[in-house]
C-alpha cells in the first residue's frame, strides 16, 4: 500500500506525503497486538493538511477536519456523517455506531486539526472509537501536540508513532515550481533564495512562486532569475509589509 512511485511532477513526490504515508502504513500494518494511533504533527503552512487528503484517498480513510467550536458531540456527529450515516442518539451510541463501522469496512479513520480536540479536553472519545473498533487512526496536528497530548496518559500511550513534518527544502520546492510554474520558468537560484527566506514554510513557497510567475508574466520575462526578483521586498515570509514614506 506504501508505493508512491509516482512521476516526479506529481503531489504525491513531495516529502511530506511520504512522511504522512509512512505514518498510515504503520498502523496498518502493525502487529494487532501493537496500539494503532499514529500522529503526524508539524508547524503551520508545511502542507499537513494536504497529505492528509492525498493519504486518505490512497487508504479509502474516512477524513474529518476539526473545527475550534466542535466539542465532543460534534466531532462524533461529523464522523457519522462522513461515514454517510444519520448522527442520531447519545455521544455513547454514535461513537458505537463509528466503532462498528470502523470494524466491520476495515478502513482508516484520518482527523484533521487534532488541536482543537485537545483545547477542548475531548480526546477520550477518539480513544473510545479506537478501542472500540482497533482501526488505524492517523492524527494530524501541530508542532505541540504530542507534548499537548501528555495530560492524558492512557491516551498518549496508545500512539504507536509520532511522524514530524518537515520543511520545504529545494528538491520539494523544484517539485512544487514543476507543478505551479508552469507559463514561466524560476531558476534554482531563486527558488533556492525563497526557501531560504521562507524558512521552508510550504504555503509561502507556493504563494511566493505564484507572486514570481505573475511578476515574470507582467514583465515579459521568460525564465525570472533573482536578477529579476527576489530582493528582501520581493519575498513573502508572513510579514506585512512597511509603508513607505
Amino acid at each position: 500500500m506504501n508505493d508512491i512511485s509516482t512521476p516526479v511532477n506529481s503531489i504525491a513526490s513531495l516529502a511530506n506525503i511520504g512522511l504522512c504515508m509512512d505514518a498510515m502504513e504503520k498502523a496498518v500494518t502493525r502487529p494487532r497486538h501493537l496500539p494503532g494511533i499514529v500522529s503526524f504533527f508539524g508547524y503551520s503552512g508545511y502542507g499537513k493538511s494536504t497529505a492528509a487528503a492525498y493519504v486518505a484517498n490512497r487508504y479509502r480513510a474516512h477524513y474529518v477536519e476539526c473545527r475550534s467550536s466542535w466539542n465532543r458531540s460534534a466531532l462524533a456527529k461529523h464522523i457519522l456523517i462522513e461515514m454517510g450515516q444519520q448522527p442520531k442518539g447519545t455521544i455513547a451510541e454514535m461513537v458505537d455506531k463509528i466503532a462498528e463501522e470502523l470494524a466491520v469496512t476495515d478502513r482508516p479513520l484520518i482527523v484533521d486539526e487534532f488541536d482543537h480536540i485537545v483545547h477542548k479536553a475531548a480526546v477520550e472519545i477518539v480513544r473510545d472509537i479506537y478501542e472500540g473498533s482497533g482501526a488505524p487512526i492517523l492524527l494530524i496536528g501541530e508542532e505541540q501536540l504530542e507534548a499537548n497530548l501528555r495530560r492524558w496518559e492512557r491516551f498518549h500511550n496508545r500512539v504507536l508513532a509520532w511522524v514530524p513534518a518537515q520543511p520545504t527544502d529545494v528538491t520539494d520546492a523544484k517539485l512544487l515550481r514543476d507543478l505551479y510554474c508552469t507559463r514561466v520558468g524560476i531558476t534554482d537560484e531563486l527558488l533556492a533564495r525563497i526557501v531560504q527566506r521562507t524558512k521552508g514554510i510550504t504555503r509561502r513557497v507556493c504563494i511566493n512562486l505564484e507572486n514570481a510567475q505573475e511578476f515574470a508574466l507582467s514583465n515579459g520575462i521568460e525564465v525570472l532569475g533573482v536578477e529579476h526578483w527576489g530582493n528582501h521586498d520581493d519575498i513573502y515570509t508572513g510579514e506585512a509589509t512597511r509603508r513607505k514614506c
